[in-house]
This record gives structure tokens, C-alpha cells and sequence, in this order.
């Protein structure tokens, strides 16, 4: 279903999806281990269409039935698309869940899109406590919502599963409940996010890193012109006043490409940093004379076609390749509708990156998201295989880092290095 098709059906999007992770029944035949979130479900949904002129039906979706079958994993991908409202419910289970993860990131992966397409910085998630969770230790994805206090000293110490629990505070119970549905309707009319294309969530990497995998840090680089470097035959309109303003998707989105995939980034778990391609290479030139050896932090190159063209950054984009480690990759953005793109000029632009990143470029290739190295044409395009790169690069960076840099220095910025001596103790003969 199109967004536009979506917004004439408005009345038909339910008004929250709530975001579980699901019990294991203690023994067979034991019943429901999930009962008490289905009765938290229903009182919201009441509280809701009483609050708005939804039907029962469209109130929420909550998943309860087998997650196998074809038409269930369907409807869950749909309402995640379709729904107004986020509303995941915290407790030590959810973080550890990769189906709870992959929910988060489908749906922020929607308000990035619509952040993009000019929707601005809306933040449609009411998170909910059902039991007690330390907030300063959640996800870094999750950190930014804030959860809002509601009634009672009680959910916040105990959540929704302390106080359904006992008879004695139903009183508080309803109180925070009816609450928490008047913070639905009120995100859902202040935040309206449109809806988006439905997305299969055994295809979507979830946001939550595995439980002692520790923290996963990247360093996203950007090779691109400014406007006042640009060579004169590519126009100005993609470019800005730094690489970091760079935004090859002007048809599409008013903000630099840079700022969404670093958000889109973040939003997998990632510790992020990011910087001018041509400032890390001062930097990593300046490394090749110690013997000290680079950050082991994976990194993510996104170049603009058009930065090849200036001889010296083309110089140290080759140098870079060359000695380039299997945890470095590449992202080309290559917009379709960019004449330029299309044209013999392009031809040619791309024809001179080939020859300057032949390394990364290949490795790119071998993997299922050779797109991101072949040119990618929107920013849905984008959006979708950023994440299938990112986890391509942990892969290689487990699988091939022999070395982890010390404690005092996991918070510096990796850099890009130089080119390497034959003779220098970091030299490994390969890329």
C-alpha cells in the first residue's frame, strides 16, 4: 500500500501497536503466559476508542497469535507500517527479544523516512513500563524517548505488572492506564506519521545488540565536494558548506544524507562517529610515521562519485583503498534522478571511482548488498541496505580483527589511515 493510499484509509490505521516480548509458558497446559499484557491491551483500546472515534477494531493491534503462519507475519508487517502510534513495552525480556528489536527498528526505521521526506523530528513512541527497568541502562536506540512520568510513585518502582497484579491497587491501576491512553491519542494527533510500505520482520535487523556482545562502535566517513569545491560541471544543489552537508537525495529529502545514516545507524545499536573523509586522511597520514596502530573500530565510507575528481583527495582515496582491512566498506549514493547521474558525465565519474577504490569496491560485490557499491539509486534504496552493510561489516571485523585497541583509547575516533611502508611493523602485504 502506497502512503498515499494509506492516508485515505486513515480511519482504518489502528491508533498503537503494542511491542511485547512474549512469555514461556511455565508448563504445558498452564495457561496464557502473556494474560495480564492482553487484559493491559484491552483496558487501553477501551480507553482509547472512547477517547477518539476509532472502532474497536482499529483501536491497537496487539500480536498474539502464531508469528509462523504467512498471514499473521502479513498483518504484524502492515500494522507496523499502518499504525499511528508506537507503544513498546519495557521489561528485561523486551531488550533481550530480536523479534522486540526488529519492531523497534521497522518502526523508526518508517519515522526516519518520513523525517526525510519533511516531516520533521517527530518522535510518535509512548514507551510503557511493565516492569522495572534501570533507564539509564537501555539500548542506545531507546535512550532519546524519553519515558514520561504518569500517576503513582508505584509504576514507576513496580510498571503496569506490579500494580494489575494486586486487587488492592486497581484504583492505580485504571488511573495510570486511562493516563497512558490519553498519551496515546495525544502523540497519534500531535505527531502524525504517515504510513509507510510494510516491511517482512524476518528480513529486518533488529535494534538491539545480542545480550554480552558489548558495545558496537563504527566510524562513518564522508568523501563528497563542498559547493564552493564542486567541480563546475556538477552544479551545486546536492552539495553544502561541508562533505557533512552533502545530500545526493534533494528530490526526495531536505536533510544531508550524513545526519539520516548516522541516525539510521544509531538506531541499530551502534556507538557512531563521524567526520570529513579529508580530515581523517590528515590524520591517518600523520599515524604512517609512528609506530602506533590504528583505532580496530570498523568503518563505513560514504562517497559522493564527484570527489574523485579533485587529484589530491582522488590520491589519498587510492592510498586508503589500498590498504584498506575487511571491516571497511563502502556505500555509493547514485541517484536516478540526477540527470548528471544518468548521463555520459556520470559514465565517466563512475568509470574514474572504479579505478580509485578497486578493492573495496570488489569486496562490496561478493556480498548480498552489492547495490551499495553499484550505485544507489533512491533513498529508500538506501535506508534499506545500510543495515545489511553494517552487518556485514561486525561479520568481517569478528571474523578478522586480531586486535582490539586498549581500554583508555575505545573512545577515540577511528582513522582512516594513509598509505604503509613494505617495511613498517603494521604492514600485512594484503588489504
Amino acid at each position: 500500500m502506497t502512503p498515499e493510499r494509506g492516508w485515505a484509509a486513515a480511519d482504518q490505521r489502528p491508533y498503537f501497536y503494542l511491542s511485547y516480548a512474549r512469555s514461556p509458558a511455565s508448563e504445558p497446559g498452564a495457561g496464557d503466559p502473556d494474560h495480564w499484557v492482553h487484559t493491559l491491551f484491552k483496558d487501553l483500546c477501551e480507553h482509547v476508542q472512547a477517547l477518539t472515534d476509532c472502532d474497536g477494531a482499529t483501536a491497537g493491534f496487539m500480536d498474539r497469535a502464531s508469528p509462523t503462519g504467512e498471514g499473521q507475519k502479513q498483518r504484524i508487517a502492515t500494522n507496523l507500517a499502518h499504525c499511528r502510534v508506537f507503544v513498546p513495552l519495557y521489561s528485561p525480556r523486551y531488550f533481550a527479544s530480536e523479534t522486540c528489536g526488529r519492531e523497534w527498528f521497522a518502526f523508526n526505521a518508517r519515522v526516519l523516512r518520513a523525517s526525510a521526506a519533511g516531516a520533521g523530528h517527530i518522535r510518535p513512541v509512548v514507551p510503557v513500563l511493565w516492569s522495572r527497568v534501570d533507564l539509564d541502562r537501555l539500548p542506545d536506540p531507546l535512550r532519546h524517548v524519553p519515558v514520561e512520568p504518569t500517576t503513582g510513585e508505584r509504576y514507576r518502582t513496580q510498571g503496569i505488572y506490579g500494580l494489575i497484579k494486586l486487587r488492592r491497587l486497581r484504583d492505580e491501576y485504571e488511573e495510570t492506564v486511562f493516563a497512558l491512553a490519553q498519551r496515546i491519542v495525544r502523540t497519534a494527533r500531535e505527531t502524525p506519521l504517515p504510513p509507510g510500505e510494510p516491511r517482512p520482520l524476518a528480513a529486518t535487523p533488529s535494534a538491539f545488540r545480542t545480550p554480552g556482545d558489548g558495545p558496537r562502535r563504527v566510524h562513518l566517513s564522508v568523501a563528497a565536494p563542498t559547493r564552493r569545491t564542486v567541480d563546475g560541471h556538477r552544479g551545486t544543489q546536492p552539495y553544502g558548506e561541508s562533505a557533512l552537508t552533502w545530500n545526493p537525495y534533494h528530490n526526495e529529502t531536505t536533510r544531508p544524507l550524513p545526519e539520516l545514516a548516522e541516525e539510521l545507524i544509531r538506531s541499530l545499536d551502534y556507538r557512531i562517529t563521524v567526520s570529513d573523509f579529508d580530515d581523517d586522511l590528515a590524520m591517518g597520514e600523520a599515524d604512517t610515521r609512528t609506530d602506533k596502530p590504528s583505532s580496530g573500530h570498523p568503518a563505513l565510507l560514504l562517497v559522493d562519485c564527484w570527489a574523485v575528481l579533485d587529484e589530491e583527495r582522488r590520491r589519498r582515496l587510492k592510498a586508503f583503498d589500498a590498504n584498506s582491512r575487511p571491516w571497511v566498506a563502502a556505500v555509493i549514493p547514485w541517484n536516478r534522478a540526477d540527470v548528471l547521474c544518468e548521463g555520459e558525465e556520470g559514465r565517466r565519474i563512475k568509470a574514474e571511482l572504479e579505478r580509485t577504490l578497486p578493492l573495496i569496491l570488489e569486496r562490496g560485490r561478493r556480498t548480498d548488498s552489492r547495490i551499495a557499491v553499484n550505485g544507489v539509486p533512491t533513498l529508500k534504496a538506501f535506508t534499506d541496505v545500510l543495515p545489511a552493510v553494517m552487518a556485514h561489516l561486525t561479520q568481517q571485523y569478528l571474523k578478522h580483527a586480531d586486535a582490539h585497541p586498549p581500554e583508555g583509547l575505545r573512545h577515540e575516533r577511528p582513522r582512516l589511515r594513509g598509505p604503509i611502508h613494505p617495511h613498517h611493523p603494521d604492514h600485512r602485504g594484503e588489504a
